[in-house]
């Protein structure tokens, strides 16, 4: 996978420099407690994108194997799909699969008819995701909780999910897009008129449950009556040099 939140890239930044108590941090910031605290999201919600993510990437493994290489990232509920499949016939299925998984409010399709990704280009895309993430976790200068957003790149193009101001979408992408190596920035937010964190939930983490979600998303529905689903997919930020064309979000 290359989509990476703050705590994973954290983490990962902990092992790479060895830096003792990092650890122990992230154990009791997983759930409930620590970086999960500050998420917008419930801790329902945070559990559901984590079981979303499993399952679409187990049914995409298991109905069409090594013909597509395609990726699925979770944020409250919303998936997007990214990377590579041989038609349109084959893109199409994948959409109504991820739209039939329980739980799921919409789903925003940035595949690509074209042949698979290399192990390179795969390696690459890992790397860029890490170093905009990191950007995001050293630069925000409180113009946006990193916590806030999730990085997902294919192909060298960052895809910026999560919920935020559009304040903090911009200025998050403006850093995304300023990373070198980054051929463009795509910004799949769902936007809130203002921050509110939830209530810590303090039952013991075997207690806590998912949350009932508004049950597979029917084709011209984003969920249950009333849901608000992400935007468009937004215009890339300005970046100097060229730039792949932007993509296209697909209509539903």
């Amino acid at each position: 996978m290359k989509h990476l939140q703050g705590w994973s890239v954290l983490f990962l930044l902990c092992v790479v420099a060895g830096l003792p108590g990092c650890f122990p941090l992230m154990a009791t910031g997983v759930v409930g407690t620590g970086l999960v605290v500050a998420d917008r999201r419930t801790t329902g919600t945070q559990l559901d994108d984590q079981s979303i993510e499993g399952h679409a990437s187990h049914a995409i493994d298991n109905q069409f194997g090594d013909k597509v290489h395609v990726n699925a990232t979770c944020f409250n509920r919303n998936v997007l799909l990214t990377g590579e499949v041989p038609d349109q016939s084959t893109r199409k299925e994948l959409e109504t699969l991820a739209k039939g998984l329980v739980n799921v409010r919409s789903v925003i399709d940035e595949t690509s008819v074209a042949p698979n990704s290399s192990f390179s280009q795969r390696t690459s895309d890992s790397y860029l995701s890490t170093k905009v993430h990191t950007r995001l976790m050293t630069e925000s200068h409180e113009h946006y909780s990193p916590v806030q957003i999730s990085v997902t790149t294919e192909n060298g193009v960052v895809y910026l999910m999560g919920l935020v101001t559009r304040g903090e979408g911009d200025a998050a992408a403006n850093v995304a897009s300023t990373t070198s190596g980054v051929q463009q920035v795509v910004k799949v937010f769902e936007y809130i008129d203002t921050v509110a964190v939830p209530a810590p939930d303090k039952r013991p983490i075997g207690e806590i449950q998912a949350e009932p979600g508004p049950g597979p998303a029917t084709s011209g529905s984003a969920g249950s009556a009333g849901a608000t689903r992400p935007l468009e997919v937004q215009p890339a930020a300005p970046q100097t040099g060229d730039s792949l064309p932007p993509a296209q979000p697909v209509k539903m």
